[in-house]
């Protein structure tokens, strides 16, 4: 399939994923990462429902503020709530997503390996056996951890634009969060098949609408309750599906 960098043509490819999730050959590859973000994100729903009516007392308390202050304040605290609230929601679970994709990263490596057989009928030549691929858990989770601090140092500012820019800073950050779930989901099969995080981020740039329409539709399944127990395997699927129709070629 011929390179595109249509954003739509990217949003496609995590539904053209879901009928693989039961498919022969990959299903028994999908229960780990699915446990996993099923742990995950119900440690996050319940942490986040149980403390997100104290944290937004906290944070709008007006008991220490000048009455004039507090008065704007009160009048506009339903729109504070919400905003709030909204930004509350997003950071919790980005960070249990990241969290989780670090814990499940052998495994997600070795469902994509799986998906990329069961699409060509080939086992990768250049990559290591399954066997291989669970001796080297914990470099696996090394490279997950330098991965996580090159996305946390780059969120810094886009975050600081999230919170002191109107209507734009929010723009921003779901374009770079969306970003950052395409680089985050195909480093499985890119992975796979030898290539750096530096090679990887190439390749998507001359893409990069069609990543961002990836990452975007991952990132909102993944702030829907329920939904998102499934989209850890359903993204690294998609991903692998991607691998093969626009970057394999390439590459081999």
């Amino acid at each position: 399939m011929a390179q595109c960098n249509n954003p739509i043509t990217g949003i496609s490819y995590l539904f053209k994923a879901l009928p693989l999730l039961t498919q022969k050959g990959i299903k028994s590859f999908v229960i780990i990462p699915l446990i996993i973000n099923i742990l995950f994100f119900s440690i996050g729903i319940y942490f986040g429902f149980a403390y997100f009516a104290e944290y937004m007392d906290k944070m709008l308390d007006t008991s220490g503020l000048w009455s004039w202050v507090a008065a704007i304040v009160d009048m506009i605290k339903p729109l504070l709530y919400i905003l709030f609230g909204l930004t509350l929601f997003v950071l919790v679970f980005y960070t249990f997503s990241i969290l989780a994709n670090i814990i499940a990263s052998p495994f997600n490596s070795l469902l994509a390996e799986a998906t990329e057989k069961h699409l060509t009928g080939k086992t990768q030549s250049n990559s290591d056996s399954m066997k291989q691929i669970m001796k080297d858990i914990i470099p696996i989770i090394l490279m997950e951890i330098r991965k996580l601090i090159y996305m946390i140092l780059w969120s810094i500012p886009f975050l600081i634009m999230l919170f002191v820019i109107p209507i734009i800073g929010p723009i921003i950050w779901f374009l770079f969060t969306a970003w950052m779930m395409s680089l985050q989901y195909m480093d499985y099969p890119m992975g796979n098949h030898k290539l750096k995080f530096a090679e990887q981020r190439a390749l998507q740039r001359k893409q990069r609408l069609f990543s961002l329409g990836f990452g975007g539709v991952t990132m909102g399944a993944s702030m829907i309750p329920l939904i998102n127990f499934i989209v850890m395997p359903t993204a690294v699927i998609a991903a692998t599906m991607i691998w093969v129709d626009q970057y394999s070629e390439s590459k081999n």
